[in-house]
C-alpha cells in the first residue's frame, strides 16, 4: 500500500477521549468515519484488521469442525413471530422493521430464529447430527447508549455460531468444543480473555458462559478468582438458587475469594436446550423413527466489538503527549512494515520504492509512505498512528544496501540488508 493513495495526511491529535483513546484516535486520523450514533465506516487498516480478526475465527472455527454458512440479514417477520420474540423486540425498540406492500421485514439483531429454519431443510436425521454452524455477518440492533463507539453500534458484524445434537449430553460436547475454538480465537488474536459463569437471561436454556476481557473500559463488573480463574457475572447473585446452580454447573462452592473488577464482554456461548425447537418446531427423525426436538446451543462473538478492544488494548502513550497511537501485534496487524523515506531526494526515493516492490514480490505486506513535503519526523509519528508493529527509515542516515529496520514495540534497532530482512 502506497499512503499517497490513501488521501492520508497529518493529523495533530487533540483532546483524546480519555476513556476511549484508541477509537478517538482512529476517528480524529479519519481510519473510522462517524455517520451517525453507533453507525461508522471503516477506513483501509482497521478494515484489514478486522478482516484478519474474521479469518482467525473461521481458520479456528472450521479447525474445529464447525460449518460455515451465511443467512440473509433482512428476514420475514413471521420467523420472529413463530418464535414468539416478535412482540418483545419491537416493543423494546431493539429491532428496526420495514413495511413494505410484501409483508414486514426485519434487520436481524441475531440469527437463531433464521438458523433454525435453514437446518430444519437440512438436518432431517440422527444420522446428520451433531453439526455446529456458523456465520460472520451483519447485525442490527436499535442500541438507545451508543457510547463507547464501535464497542455498542447499531450495525456492527458479529460471528454467531448454533450447534444441534441429540440430546442434552450431545449438547454439552458441542458447548465444550466451541468454548475451546473460542478460548483459541482470543488467544491468537492477543486478548486474554476469561470466560465467566453468566446468567442465561432471555436466550433461555440451561448453561452459559461470558468471553470477558479485563478492561477499566468495560461496562460490567465480575467476581474473579485470580487463583483458579474462574469468574462469574454478578447478576448470578440475583437468582434464587445461585448457590444450587454454582455448584452443580461449575463446582463454585464458594465465591469469598471472589474480587470485584470492570470487564469488557467480547463473547457469549449457551447451552439453549429444545427452547427453541419447541417455538419453531425444529425436529429431526431418531433412531427409533420417531420425531425428537433439536438440543441447540449457540456462540457469538461481537467482531467490531473486539476490533475496538484490540485498539484500545494496543494504544501507546508518549510521556509528553500522552496517546499517541498504536501498535498492533503481528497475528492481526495487515502490513509488517512501513517504510518511512525522503521522497524529496531522488536516490532515497528510489531506493525507498526498490525496497517495497522487493518486498512485495516475496509477499512481506508492506506500507510505503511515498507521501511528499512532510518530514521524516511526522511520517515517524504517522507510523505508530497506524500500528505497523516495524519500520524502516530510508532518511539521511542511511548508507549503502543497508538499512535500520526499528521495532515498534521495543524500539529495537537492527542494521541489516533488504535481503537479510527478508529471510528473517
Amino acid at each position: 500500500m502506497k499512503l499517497s493513495q490513501t488521501g492520508m495526511g497529518t493529523t495533530k491529535l487533540s483532546n483524546i477521549d480519555e476513556m476511549y483513546p484508541g477509537q478517538s484516535i482512529l476517528l480524529q486520523t479519519g481510519q473510522i468515519v462517524q455517520y451517525g450514533a453507533g453507525l461508522f465506516g471503516y477506513g483501509t487498516i482497521p478494515l484489514l484488521v478486522r478482516r484478519n480478526i474474521e479469518k482467525i475465527i473461521v481458520e479456528t472455527l472450521n479447525k474445529y469442525g464447525c460449518i460455515e454458512v451465511l443467512l440473509p440479514t433482512l428476514q420475514p417477520d413471521t420467523i420472529w413471530k413463530n418464535s414468539g420474540r416478535y412482540e418483545h423486540y419491537v416493543n423494546d425498540g431493539t429491532m428496526l422493521i420495514t413495511e413494505s406492500n410484501k409483508g414486514t421485514f426485519c434487520l436481524a439483531p441475531t440469527g437463531e430464529e433464521a438458523m433454525l429454519e435453514f437446518a430444519r431443510e437440512k438436518l432431517k436425521s440422527y444420522k446428520n447430527l451433531p453439526v455446529t454452524y456458523y456465520q460472520i455477518g451483519e447485525k442490527y440492533r436499535n442500541e438507545i447508549r451508543t457510547r463507547g463507539y464501535l464497542l455498542r453500534g447499531k450495525s456492527f458484524p458479529m460471528l454467531d455460531a448454533y450447534s444441534f445434537d441429540i440430546d442434552e449430553e450431545s449438547m454439552a460436547k458441542s458447548y465444550e468444543n466451541v468454548r475451546k475454538a473460542f478460548l483459541e480465537i482470543f488467544e491468537k488474536i492477543g486478548l486474554k480473555v476469561i470466560p465467566i459463569v453468566a446468567d442465561n437471561g432471555a436466550m433461555g436454556g440451561k448453561k452459559s458462559e461470558e468471553f470477558m476481557l479485563i478492561s477499566n473500559q468495560g461496562e460490567d463488573k465480575i467476581l474473579y478468582n485470580e487463583e483458579t480463574g474462574m469468574g462469574l457475572n454478578t447478576e448470578i447473585l440475583e437468582r434464587e438458587d445461585y448457590k444450587t446452580y454454582l455448584k452443580e454447573e461449575y463446582g463454585i462452592e464458594d465465591i469469598t475469594n471472589f474480587k470485584e473488577i470492570r470487564t469488557m464482554e467480547l463473547g457469549h456461548i449457551f447451552q439453549l436446550g429444545t427452547r427453541y425447537s419447541e417455538m419453531m418446531n425444529g425436529k429431526y427423525t431418531n433412531q427409533e423413527g420417531k420425531e425428537s426436538l433439536y438440543y441447540m446451543g449457540c456462540y457469538g462473538i461481537g467482531v467490531s466489538r473486539t476490533l475496538a478492544a484490540l485498539y484500545e488494548q494496543c494504544v501507546i502513550n508518549d510521556p509528553k503527549w500522552g496517546p499517541c497511537g498504536f501498535i498492533l501485534p503481528e497475528s492481526v496487524a495487515p502490513f509488517k512494515v512501513q517504510i518511512v523515506a525522503k521522497m524529496e531526494n531522488e536516490e532515497k526515493a528510489k531506493l525507498a520504492n526498490d525496497i517495497y516492490e522487493k518486498l512485495q514480490k516475496e509477499g512481506i505486506e508492506a506500507i510505503l509512505d511515498d507521501r511528499e513535503n512532510i518530514t521524516i519526523g511526522a511520517k515517524i509519528k504517522d507510523c505508530k498512528i497506524l500500528g505497523t508493529p516495524y519500520m524502516i527509515v530510508v532518511g539521511d542516515k542511511q548508507e549503502g544496501d543497508k538499512i535500520e529496520v526499528e521495532n515498534n514495540a521495543t524500539g529495537e534497532k537492527k542494521i541489516c540488508t533488504v535481503d537479510e530482512y527478508i529471510n528473517k
